[in-house]
């Protein structure tokens, strides 16, 4: 995926994506790998015109994300869209029994693609949600995320789209260190976390 130095940016999803960004300020970051990207292509690019934002909602699922694709997405005109969303689509169901179905996952994922297709020219990169079995709870997760996996990999290949496989990266990650050292929740990464997305999604980018 190349970056160009007059790209617009956008990262969206929910809380991994979000991490504190202030809400009333339009360029506000977060704390977070949206953040860390942000900065170390402002400093490799070194361009004013690149622009870059987060539009990540904490506890948002795929379908509140499909609810506010016109005012959160489209309306920016952004040339490069980073998506991370899924894990609350799992997380509700044990938290809340408040279950979200692959089919209902994947028909919203696939909606926010069609809108992106059919009203930007952008390029869209998508970050698998992941999981680390920390609590040990966390295990019993895995017969509700893998399908989801399955079928967002699934629309990468149907719609073109560059994939990050997260899931993967945080598994190896936690076997050279504890996976509570990546995040302690399973869910939500620590800094060595958020570095560790940055440094994939760095590397998954052209910067020419």
């Amino acid at each position: 995926m190349l970056i160009h130095p007059n790209d617009r940016i956008l990262f969206t999803g929910d809380s991994i994506t979000d991490c504190g960004r202030v809400r009333d300020n339009a360029t506000h970051l977060g704390f977070g790998y949206a953040a860390f990207v942000a900065a170390r292509l402002q400093a490799y690019l070194a361009s004013p015109e690149l622009q870059i934002f987060n539009r990540g909602i904490s506890g948002n699922r795929a379908g509140h994300l499909l609810d506010r694709v016109e005012p959160d997405l489209l309306a920016l005109k952004p040339t490069v869209i980073s998506i991370l969303i899924g894990i609350n689509d799992v997380w509700r169901r044990y938290d809340s029994k408040d279950p979200t179905s692959v089919e209902t996952y994947e028909k919203n994922y696939r909606a926010i693609l069609e809108k992106i297709r059919d009203n930007l020219d952008a390029r869209v990169v998508l970050l698998e949600p992941f999981l680390l079995h920390v609590p040990e709870d966390r295990y019993t997760w895995r017969e509700d995320l893998n399908p989801k996996l399955d079928a967002m990999r699934r629309l990468a290949v149907e719609f073109g789209t560059e994939l990050i496989p997260l899931d993967g990266l945080f598994a190896k990650a936690a076997t050279q260190a504890p996976a509570g050292y990546w995040a302690a929740d399973g869910v939500h990464p620590s800094a060595a976390g958020h570095a560790l997305i940055a440094k994939a999604w760095l590397e998954n980018a052209d910067l020419g």
